[in-house]
């Protein structure tokens, strides 16, 4: 599963630096694979799609800041916990109940986002 941050959202920012992955961004900023990350050039999702890692990709939330689900491990194999849930003041970065991963599958993406480094 991948984490989320609700509508309950009050833009403090506290979530953001902590994620490992570079998962979160602040509302309207675009993102890539590449910021935070090992991934550089073509990446390869392992079912036929690829993507530039470097290619900027339109913001997920103009409103709150976000949470990339294809970024997110849910901080396994850095923290016991995710980091953003940990410090977020209103308890608004929640379990997303419509993406769901098992541990393995989290340290897997682990790997594959930090594998250049």
């Amino acid at each position: 599963m991948a984490i989320k941050i609700t509508d309950e959202c009050i833009n403090c920012g506290a979530c953001e630096p902590e994620c490992p992955n570079n998962a979160i961004y602040d509302a309207g900023a675009a993102w890539r694979f590449s910021d935070g990350t090992g991934l550089k050039g073509i990446i390869d999702f392992g079912d036929g799609n690829t993507l530039n890692a470097e290619e900027t990709q339109a913001a997920l939330s103009d409103e709150i800041y976000y949470i990339v689900p294809d970024k997110c491990t849910e901080c396994v194999g850095f923290h016991d916990e995710p980091q953003c849930a940990a410090v977020c003041p209103v308890d608004c970065c929640v379990d997303d109940e419509d993406i769901r991963e098992t541990q393995e599958e989290l340290l897997a993406k682990k790997d594959w986002l930090h594998m250049n480094e």
